[in-house]
């Protein structure tokens, strides 16, 4: 069993509290005996994969298959071509060095669902939507790059994981659906064609 997950904002990427206050994936209805594959952080939202399954730990998130995972990144100012050249660059963070990835600015805002609670305004900074897309994953890594080239993220979304979209599964923050075989075909596909 393959399931999707927009995992909201606020929501820990696993079933146990660590604190009484703490929200987690045990909240949602989700059968038994499914793990998540991979993590997002508690600040940040979208596209989670939870499996019953061992093998698809492997195929997803090992760094040698290459499996593309796509964010969308709301960026404290106007984010530069400098910067997105540094990213897609690759950047050393001190612990380790970031593969080249993919980077562009969003040209408008990719019109997510509002987030509870709002991201903090200031009327006199801008903001910027910028997509990423890597094909590695270490803890807070999208966070880590946007900062060390100037730009700190105020809002993150993963929208993607290989082909497939939280559009194409029309899922809203808090819902889950199980993948379908041809899901679940064009999922592996995408790591074939990226090896």
């Amino acid at each position: 069993m393959l399931l999707a997950f927009h995992k909201p904002f606020d929501v820990l990427s696993q079933f146990t509290r660590e604190h009484p206050t703490h929200h987690t994936l045990a909240e949602f209805g989700f059968p038994r005996d499914v793990y998540p594959i991979g993590r997002l952080d508690r600040d940040s939202e979208g596209l989670l994969l939870l499996s019953d399954e061992a093998h698809w730990n492997d195929l997803l998130l090992n760094p040698r298959h290459g499996h593309r995972r796509t964010y969308h990144a709301q960026v404290d100012g106007r984010i530069t071509d400098t910067a997105l050249n540094q990213l897609r660059a690759g950047l050393d963070l001190g612990d380790f060095k970031t593969r080249r990835c993919e980077a562009a600015l969003l040209p408008d805002d990719p019109g997510h669902p509002p987030r509870d609670p709002p991201i903090r305004f200031r009327k006199t900074v801008p903001t910027s939507w910028i997509e990423l897309t890597l094909t590695e994953g270490k803890n807070r890594q999208v966070r880590r790059m946007t900062a060390a080239v100037g730009f700190p993220t105020l809002r993150l979304i993963r929208v993607a994981i290989g082909a497939l979209t939280l559009q194409r599964l029309g899922l809203t923050p808090g819902k889950w659906r199980e993948i379908t075989a041809e899901e679940s075909r064009l999922l592996t596909a995408s790591e074939r064609g990226s090896a």
